[in-house]
């Protein structure tokens, strides 16, 4: 009896390497950009307090680095068309370190929010430049995975530099934080020139205007944008919602909330990679606002640890489900696109989030604000529901970057579009 040669079935093929040198070299600048910005972020409000400007000039001065955030993530897709990822990611990691020297040259009000119109604006590029450009470094079967693994490594700066840039600020005095803040930033440029420049695109080009009129690049944009309100409530409100003698408790629950946030993304992503993270977004949703409105019981430590944790898996759910989402759902040459609308919903819901639930506290007091917050975020409901499955166009075809010194204007045939591959 013969039997039949080719009666195996073949092996799968093996998953590629997450870990590559592009890719660690982006860690880089990650590092650099986030401590930079963290290091600075509630230092800054106060210096320009104690020049003498009162209240309003914490206010000013953080609103001045949001509105040049805001702005640049809409311009820098465009940038990177003219002048490539590398230089625009080196002028970032430029205009956040630079400036933060100046800031030491005078407490004057609006010198201090032109330093900050410059530094928003170099983290601008920074966060859409090298989003855009580190998931084209990703492979696209293991792509939840990795952008976890980059929130991880973009989320340590948050948890160590804000509180570190406080303490340093006391300790060593302003200028210090100021200088150490420019020399992470500025020596981070040196990872840049091993950076591809460019990446080999399929598809074509899909716009900012565009990309906010694709409804589904639009939904999990909203989804998010939805969630970030309550992150910007929680981080401005919980401090000041919660008893003056709770001090350790809100020291507790601002650590609770981005480490869970944290772990949830990184396990959001691997889940994301083996069923498709679309069917994360509506419960990344629902998390979010079950754990705002535990937030309203804010005299029980009980309750706001419970819900600030609570809160923080759904949001770190949030993130990666929706970043993966709308990667999926563009070729290679929209890319940027992505990166700049998904943090354009980060950086406009937390600081809307943040002025209307201020004036929204001031009539109702804190408990119903947050009760009211919570409700609201169920409107999201709709599109998240409508995003529970994939969409129903394949994923265009990937293409690997070019490497570094690649003429900008070579080109590839697209690959074949892969088993693992997510739409």
């Amino acid at each position: 009896m013969t039997e039949t040669l080719d009666s195996n079935p073949p092996a799968p093929a093996p998953r590629r390497p997450l870990l590559t040198r592009p890719l660690l070299l982006r860690f880089v600048s990650i590092l650099g950009a986030s401590t930079s910005f963290y290091l600075l972020l509630s230092v800054v409000p106060g210096y320009a307090t104690a020049g003498g400007g009162g209240g309003g000039s914490a206010g000013l001065a953080t609103g001045s680095l949001m509105l040049a955030t805001v702005v640049g993530e809409l311009a820098t897709p465009s940038l990177v068309d003219r002048y490539g990822y590398r230089a625009v990611l080196a002028a970032g990691l430029g205009l956040l370190g630079a400036p933060a020297l100046a800031l030491a040259l005078s407490q004057n009000l609006w010198w201090i929010a032109a330093v900050c119109l410059l530094r928003g604006l170099g983290f601008a590029f920074t966060v859409v430049a090298g989003g855009a450009l580190t998931a084209s470094l990703i492979p696209a079967e293991r792509r939840g995975e990795g952008l976890a693994l980059v929130g991880i490594v973009s989320g340590v700066p948050s948890l160590v530099a804000l509180p570190l840039g406080v303490w340093l600020a006391g300790y060593a005095g302003h200028t210090m934080v100021f200088t150490v803040g420019a020399v992470v930033a500025l020596a981070a440029i040196l990872s840049v020139p091993g950076l591809p420049d460019r990446i080999r695109s399929s598809g074509r080009a899909v716009g900012i205007v565009e990309g906010l009129r694709a409804a589904d690049l639009r939904r999990p944009a909203m989804v998010f944008a939805v969630t970030a309100v309550a992150a910007g409530i929680v981080v401005t409100f919980l401090p000041l919602a919660v008893p003056a003698s709770d001090t350790g408790l809100v020291a507790l629950a601002l650590f609770v909330q981005p480490a869970t946030a944290t772990l949830a993304r990184w396990l959001a992503g691997r889940l994301g990679d083996r069923h498709g993270p679309a069917g994360l977004v509506l419960p990344g949703l629902l998390l979010s606002a079950a754990g705002t409105l535990l937030m309203v019981v804010t005299s029980s430590p009980i309750a706001v640890i419970a819900g600030v944790g609570v809160f923080g898996i759904g949001f770190g759910a949030a993130q990666n489900a929706t970043l993966t989402l709308m990667y999926a759902r563009v070729p290679t040459a929209g890319y940027g696109t992505v990166s700049a609308l998904w943090n354009f919903a980060y950086d406009a819901g937390m600081g809307a989030g943040a002025v209307a639930f201020g004036w929204l506290a001031a009539g109702t007091g804190y408990p119903w604000a947050f009760a009211l917050t919570g409700t609201a975020m169920l409107t999201a409901v709709i599109p998240a529901w409508r995003d529970r499955l994939p969409a129903a166009r394949s994923q265009a075809p990937e293409r690997t970057p070019l490497p570094a010194g690649t003429d900008s204007a070579a080109r590839a045939d697209p690959a074949p579009a892969r088993p693992g591959d997510h739409t």
